[in-house]
């Protein structure tokens, strides 16, 4: 194996680990906003009853979405730039949430927010320029 095949390979197994981290971790949270009654999820998180229901809903969906969107371009390499769409697209949805929290006064959220935007645009990237998967 020649020293380019090995840093690809490399790029393509630390690119997945972080994917599959992130579409758990998306996909997770998503799931809890989109079916968790809103009197339980505010009991953790305040801002659910300053935005409503359908709000939190729709955030909800778009995480879950987002996070099929990291796996299944790509895994089953049907349109694998997808990938990366879907990684700007939580990229988005991390970027409403920082500037949210600051506009609360919650700076103690806004560091998790900056990590999660900076692992999806890490994404997108590798798998637009780095290590992009082919379709069949």
């Amino acid at each position: 194996m020649t020293q380019s095949e090995s840093n690809s390979k490399v790029w393509h197994v630390s690119l997945w680990v972080l994917q599959v981290a992130l579409a758990g971790m998306f996909g997770m949270a998503g799931f809890m906003k989109a079916t968790a009654p809103l009197e339980e999820l505010a009991k953790n998180m305040a801002w659910v009853n300053e935005t409503g229901g359908v709000m939190v809903r729709f955030i909800g969906i778009s995480e879950i979405l987002g996070a099929v969107g990291l796996i299944f371009p790509s895994l089953l390499r049907i349109q694998p730039r997808l990938t990366s769409f879907a990684a700007m697209g939580l990229f988005v949805i991390m970027l409403l949430a920082m500037m949210f929290h600051v506009m609360r006064q919650e700076m103690n959220l806004v560091p998790v927010n900056v990590i999660l935007a900076a692992a999806c645009i890490f994404i997108a990237w590798g798998r637009f320029v780095k290590a992009p998967i082919s379709a069949n």
